[in-house]
């Protein structure tokens, strides 16, 4: 099994997280100094006073979500190519995955099984997922923690497909002579990877797994059991020309 990260821009990413944190921090308190400071008599203060902070407190807020949402993708631990890497132990050595290389596809892997597409989620909450509608265990004062938190679990179902139907493309784009309905050669899968989630799970769109391997379904169990599925497959030789094609370029720059 080969793990391949996109260090580069994990590595950036990081760094603009930080540069935001700080910043949003910084507009924050000169907003909080400014009104704070401002003179309040005559009509052109109180003018001032009322614009200032009505321009600084918005954009110290919405750089803080971006930031709190960049930091939960690029920093928070466990980091997913890490927990995907301890799922994955033990698949077979002409398997290889991809991380960070085929945005907003973050996590491709290929294998002799097919090519899957795996959509990560980090909550730690209560979820439930009846076919392809997603719902919280949570009240409105959880869901506005939870905006505030950047970490609302959203759709990943739509994510998912789109993250396959995004890979598919590039597949026939390095491959232009490949056969199969569009949609087939690529399989969405999503994964928990928090110790601590609950989902409740009832005939799903798309695959729902647990990184743990000792918790049910999981995503090793999945790979062994469609072993003999005789999905869409790479040889060798294509691995390398789609990796030439999509990863080499991204290393070198």
């Amino acid at each position: 099994m080969r793990f391949e990260i996109n260090k580069r821009l994990l590595k950036r990413n990081r760094q603009i997280a930080q540069y935001l944190f700080f910043f949003s921090l910084g507009v924050l308190v000169l907003g909080f100094f400014v009104s704070n400071q401002m003179p309040t008599s005559g009509s052109s203060a109180q003018l001032i006073e009322l614009v200032i902070p009505s321009l600084i407190l918005p954009i110290g807020l919405i750089t803080t979500l971006v930031s709190v949402h960049m930091t939960n993708t690029w920093i928070r631990e466990p980091r997913p190519e890490n927990t995907l890497k301890d799922s994955l132990k033990g698949l077979s050595n002409k398997s290889v995955i991809y991380h960070y290389f085929h945005n907003p596809a973050k996590h491709v892997l290929i294998t002799p099984q097919g090519i899957f597409a795996i959509t990560t989620r980090f909550q730690n909450g209560s979820f439930t997922v009846e076919g392809d509608k997603w719902s919280t265990a949570s009240g409105p004062l959880a869901r506005i923690v939870r905006l505030f938190r950047q970490d609302a679990v959203g759709n990943p179902t739509q994510d998912a497909i789109n993250n396959a139907g995004h890979v598919e493309n590039l597949l026939r784009a390095t491959f232009p002579d490949l056969g199969g309905e569009p949609g087939t050669l690529v399989k969405p899968l999503i994964v928990f990877y928090d110790a601590n989630v609950r989902l409740t799970i009832n005939n799903p769109t798309v695959p729902v797994l647990f990184a743990d391997t000792k918790r049910k379904p999981n995503l090793k169990d999945y790979l062994r059991d469609i072993a003999k599925e005789g999905r869409f497959a790479l040889t060798p030789a294509q691995i390398e020309t789609f990796e030439a094609a999509t990863v080499l370029t991204k290393k070198k720059k």
